[in-house]
């Protein structure tokens, strides 16, 4: 019996064209966010404590100026929406795990038709002074990365024995849960992990190299 396959895909920088955190911090120009972020991709600090104090640079009286300028300023990659529809034509599961906030990532993904129960993200608390980020699916006693949205943990609730496990990604977020991937489609900073892992890897532009490659490899297992 065949393995059910599995998609999870990254938002910032894989669904999205650009990095929609570092495009929000590039726009408002909080005292320090470039090093936060810096320290993020050199893995001084965590990803939770790096998006933790970055969005606590910003104060809740330009909530809306943020959420306006988050969701304004996506383009999403090309080729998205005929994958979705692919995915759905050849029966795999597609989740969304996103490092992202709540009040960016619903709101884009809103015009597909993703279930809202496969979308994977942080969330956000506007109650304060400043922006607060909540953290709904923290790492659990098998990752000790401090991930903020733990990709392993959403990876390993579908085990290997029955789902073939297929991680879309391109960045720091994503470079454990391709560990646990059997395949990994791979942009950026996530090509060099891959290489350097030895894992099975596929580099993409946009979607419609992952349904061209998916549709290989339909085609080897039969």
């Amino acid at each position: 019996m065949s393995k059910q396959r599995v998609i999870f895909c990254d938002f910032d920088g894989t669904i999205t064209v650009n990095d929609n955190i570092v495009a929000i911090m590039k726009h408002f120009q909080p005292e320090g966010w470039d090093t936060l972020v810096n320290q993020v991709i050199s893995k001084e600090i965590t990803i939770r404590e790096g998006v933790g104090r970055m969005f606590a640079l910003l104060p809740t009286s330009r909530r809306q100026e943020v959420v306006d300028y988050a969701i304004g300023n996506v383009t999403i990659r090309s080729g998205f929406r005929e994958l979705l529809d692919y995915c759905k034509q050849e029966d795999i599961l597609f989740l969304v795990t996103s490092g992202g906030i709540d009040f960016f990532v619903y709101p884009v993904l809103s015009s597909f038709a993703i279930p809202k129960e496969n979308i994977y993200c942080n969330a956000s608390d506007f109650s304060g002074s400043h922006i607060r980020i909540l953290w709904p699916h923290t790492c659990d006693a098998e990752c000790d990365n401090d991930c903020g949205m733990c990709k392993t943990r959403i990876i390993r609730s579908y085990p290997r024995e029955k789902y073939e496990r297929i991680m879309i990604g391109d960045s720091v977020t994503d470079f454990a849960g391709a560990k646990l991937a059997d395949t990994v489609f791979a942009r950026s900073h996530l090509i060099e992990l891959c290489q350097e892992l030895g894992l099975n890897y596929y580099p993409f532009e946009d979607f419609h190299d992952v349904i061209k490659r998916l549709e290989e490899m339909k085609v080897r297992e039969l």
